[in-house]
């Protein structure tokens, strides 16, 4: 670093500006971290994510906390299921098993005909999981461990950025909006979708993609939905016909996530004269916009546990750039928002994270280690989200699910005779 140790604020208390902030504090570099949140446990933090094996052994190790990771994480279930809207399975990936297993097939293979009736398969071991595979963890408790290992004092609750004020040579004030300032030589923005520092970078904005997510969840599933336990399997099912989808998979603690997917209007609820605080009438527009589908799959509709949640998604222009400009930067979604679709949101941001506070602490010069930083993260993110967008539009695409089909196929083989 310099001989003046730069001031370096990360906005925003998510994944990947925590990851920063303990890499940063590990190689000695001070930082401050403002979150507009309460406390660490003002709002829920969702449910289980779920990491790829190797981007999270990079980001974590970096940030020194891999043994603690691995220790709260399990693997994730990487069964993989495409349906169409009848219900016949079009493709079936079953992973290969851990040594030692028996009674499973080696290799996945796509099959015709309705789901199975067995139970879901069990998680390979640990220790045989692939470079693709995936862990997930309660994203409360991943918070809470990237947070425990930050110097007290670390995060500044409460802390909400109202605007940045150019001071020359790299340097902004902060204003927040209890009316405190503060200067920094370097100010990261890790807000997410609606950053605030974004918009002294770049004009780009947030934009509604055309596709909504409406999300629903099954309880100890394979115990009191049993049926929708079989359906799903041991990870993840799709199914999807015309520009629409039902997608799911395990969560984590015996729960199943759902989303049903389509395109439209994100005032749908509005336009269909329903509020989204009511079950039911949310229940019954759904049910009539899948009305031509299998039963069983209408079941995900009808039974699940609790209410809906109304998820528009939002995605930045790819490639999202900007200039470089001294002493901001930014990380996650706040540098590359795209849908959840590929789940790679959390795991991108961490990386970034990991890289930004290497890079700060790897250069004598922290504007250097920001260009290094930028020059890395932002083609790495254009791709992904380029990837990101072609798999949505094909799982929500006229003629649905065949670009889903042909992903599956790509990423997994194709076995067929």
């Amino acid at each position: 670093m310099t001989p003046r140790t730069p001031r370096i604020a990360i906005i925003g208390a998510g994944p990947g500006g925590l990851t920063c902030a303990r890499v940063l504090q590990r190689n000695g570099v001070p930082v401050t971290v403002f979150d507009h949140d309460a406390s660490a446990d003002a709002r829920p933090q969702g449910g289980t994510l779920g990491l790829p094996v190797t981007i999270a052994q990079e980001a974590l190790r970096a940030a020194g906390l891999y043994e603690e990771f691995a220790a709260l994480a399990c693997p994730e279930g990487q069964e993989v299921r495409l349906l169409d809207h009848t219900a016949t399975v079009l493709f079936h990936h079953v992973p290969a098993p851990a040594p030692g297993e028996t009674g499973r097939p080696e290799t996945g293979r796509p099959e015709t005909g309705r789901p199975e009736t067995g139970r879901p398969e069990a998680d390979r071991s640990a220790t045989d999981r692939s470079a693709t595979d995936r862990s997930e963890i309660d994203r409360a408790a991943l918070r809470r461990l990237l947070l425990d290992s930050l110097a007290p004092d670390t995060v500044r609750w409460r802390s909400y950025l109202r605007t940045l004020h150019p001071l020359g040579d790299g340097r902004h004030q902060a204003e927040f909006d209890d009316g405190h300032t503060e200067a920094f030589d370097l100010v990261i923005g890790a807000d997410g979708t609606w950053s605030r520092v974004r918009p002294m970078l770049s004009d780009a904005a947030p934009h509604y993609t055309g596709v909504t997510f409406v999300e629903s969840g099954f309880e100890d599933a394979d115990t009191r939905h049993p049926e929708v336990a079989r359906l799903v399997g041991g990870g993840s099912m799709r199914a999807e016909s015309a520009a629409q989808g039902l997608l799911a998979r395990r969560d984590g603690r015996g729960r199943i996530r759902l989303y049903a997917a389509f395109r439209g209007s994100q005032d749908w609820a509005l336009d269909a004269g329903v509020r989204k605080e009511d079950t039911e009438a949310v229940r019954a527009v759904l049910l009539d916009r899948f009305a031509d589908w299998d039963e069983r799959l209408l079941t995900l509709l009808r039974d699940n546990d609790g209410g809906f949640v109304n998820r528009p998604l939002f995605a930045l222009p790819v490639p999202h750039l900007w200039t470089h400009t001294p002493g901001l930067t930014l990380l996650g979604d706040a540098a590359h928002l795209m849908s959840p679709f590929t789940g790679r949101g959390a795991d991108l941001a961490m990386l970034d994270g990991a890289e930004l506070g290497g890079a700060l602490t790897g250069h004598g010069d922290p504007d250097e280690a920001v260009r290094a930083y930028e020059t890395a993260m932002l083609p790495r993110a254009a791709e992904a989200a380029e990837a990101d967008a072609r798999a949505l539009a094909d799982a929500l695409a006229p003629d649905a699910p065949r670009g889903s089909l042909r992903h599956l196929r790509a990423a997994f083989g194709d076995p067929r005779p």
